[in-house]
């Protein structure tokens, strides 16, 4: 990986999207044990909020599917993910259970997503936000193929601006990021940032969510502004 400047003038690796990928085909066997109980309360309070929308919904990082059979058999999903042996097992997945509310499965990249202005009700992102190398552009790109109306959903992680908590993820993230992690980039401050420059964006909800206060599920609507723009 080479190294990239920060702002700081302090250097960090950089996180492209082939080391992404590369860590994602690696995790793809062991995807559903290792993560699947860990992240389950987070996946089912998004998927909650995605149900009592309804509609069409995007759900980037899709990975194995995991989160499939449990949407709402009257929604049409569209999943997409940046790992291959992921999608095979979402793939898998779909034919098994009989997901015939999933529309698609497709190898795509976050930050270039093949679909036109305005395609979906919902756009799902879970832990996805913190594990592509241009958040910010991933971001942009979830608001501009959601429909004026419906809503982003985010589970993140959300590090802290300061204090113990700041020094441990600083330490930890040249550990973890060859994993297709990152743990101290990510600051409130960061989304909202995002946010006031995202015309036509409002923060619907933000709240805690299991494990260890570590995570939030963030809910961003996107309103008649945009549609005027």
């Amino acid at each position: 990986m080479a190294q990239i400047l920060k702002l700081d003038g302090t250097e960090e690796l950089d996180f492209d999207r082939e080391t992404v990928e590369r860590a994602y085909d690696r995790w793809a066997p062991v995807y559903d044990l290792v993560f699947g109980g860990v992240f389950s309360k987070g996946r089912k309070a998004a998927i909650q909020a995605t149900n009592r929308l309804g509609g069409r919904v995007l759900e980037v990082g899709v990975g194995t599917g995991i989160s499939l059979p449990q949407y709402a058999p009257h929604l049409r999903i569209f999943g997409t993910d940046i790992s291959e042996a992921m999608l095979r097992k979402a793939k898998d997945r779909v034919a098994e259970q009989r997901l015939s509310h999933v529309e698609g499965l497709a190898v795509m990249d976050a930050e270039k997503l093949e679909f036109s202005d305005n395609s979906f009700d919902v756009v799902m992102a879970q832990y996805v936000v913190t594990a592509v190398p241009n958040p910010e552009a991933a971001l942009d790109e979830f608001a501009r193929v959601l429909r004026p109306g419906g809503e982003l959903i985010i589970l993140t992680r959300v590090s802290a601006d300061t204090g113990v908590r700041r020094f441990i993820e600083q330490r930890l993230q040249p550990v973890v990021r060859p994993l297709g992690f990152r743990t101290a980039e990510f600051a409130w401050s960061r989304y909202a940032q995002w946010l006031a420059g995202a015309r036509g964006m409002e923060l619907a909800e933000r709240r805690l969510i299991p494990p260890l206060g570590h995570f939030s599920l963030v809910r961003f609507r996107k309103t008649d502004i945009a549609k005027a723009a």
